[in-house]
């Protein structure tokens, strides 16, 4: 579960004023560096040896922005949960199995679950947001094998299958998928003949297009994409691959809300 963690420098920007500024001034500088370092958006993304680097559109408003948190489908335990359902932190991720920072966030919420989720505090959410303009093809079928992985084996499955692609492959299109999806498919002890037959029927397409468009209702212009939501409902954006200590910010702020 462990990957490397995110080696952007995030230099925290200046809280916006606001009408609760105890409340509201952590994630809204959360909200702005993140965007600022989304791993990739639905534009085109020119690559360098570091990163991914990325035209940003214009940010919304902050209030803009809260009014598509609420559009969020509503958590249920058909989603892809790790950790306790009843836990008063969610974290809804939208994720691309192709997108680099994607892989490394993974890593990130790995860590938050090591810290948050033996306790009961914090639950991971895994939904879909494949970007078919950076990754075409291959990130869609990933999806669909996950999902399969998930049919034949369970919710266990599903997160053997999501730990040991983004532990084995390298991102943006490189990844044999012909190779690697049969390959983890077998390590994670599913039958290869049921996995083969899934990936072909087209029978999660619908779901997988789903999240998709459930992600940018949201508010989600790139991956990862993720909502933080408090037990009472309140909910916090997090765009891109944000290092350990702001998710953890954001985190003991959503714990605080009664």
């Amino acid at each position: 579960m462990k990957t490397e963690h995110e080696d952007n420098e995030i230099k925290t920007p200046e809280a916006q004023p606001s009408a609760q500024p105890n409340n509201l001034s952590i994630p809204t500088a959360i909200v702005i560096a993140g965007i600022l370092v989304a791993g990739a958006v639905l534009l085109g993304t020119p690559n360098n040896s570091n990163r991914e680097e990325v035209k940003v559109p214009q940010p919304r408003g902050v209030e803009q922005q809260a009014e598509g948190l609420e559009n969020m489908r509503e958590i249920s335990r058909n989603d892809h949960i790790l950790g306790n359902f009843d836990a008063p932190v969610k974290i809804v991720e939208y994720s691309d199995f192709e997108c680099p920072f994607c892989k490394r966030f993974h890593g990130t919420l790995g860590q938050v679950m090591d810290e948050y989720g033996k306790d009961g505090q914090v639950v991971w959410v895994y939904r879909h947001f494949p970007l078919d303009q950076l990754h075409p093809v291959k990130a869609r079928k990933e999806a669909v094998a996950s999902e399969c992985a998930n049919e034949l084996g369970g919710n266990d499955a599903f997160w053997k299958f999501a730990n040991r692609f983004y532990e084995l492959t390298p991102s943006n299109n490189q990844t044999n998928i012909d190779t690697v999806l049969p390959q983890i498919a077998r390590e994670i002890g599913l039958d290869l003949i049921l996995f083969n037959t899934c990936l072909e029927s087209g029978k999660y397409d619908k779901h997988i297009e789903d999240d998709v468009e459930n992600a940018i209702v949201t508010g989600g212009r790139g991956t990862p994409w993720s909502i933080v939501v408090a037990k009472n409902g309140k909910k916090y954006p997090l765009s891109g691959a944000l290092p350990y200590d702001s998710v953890k910010q954001l985190i003991e702020l959503a714990l605080q809300e009664k």
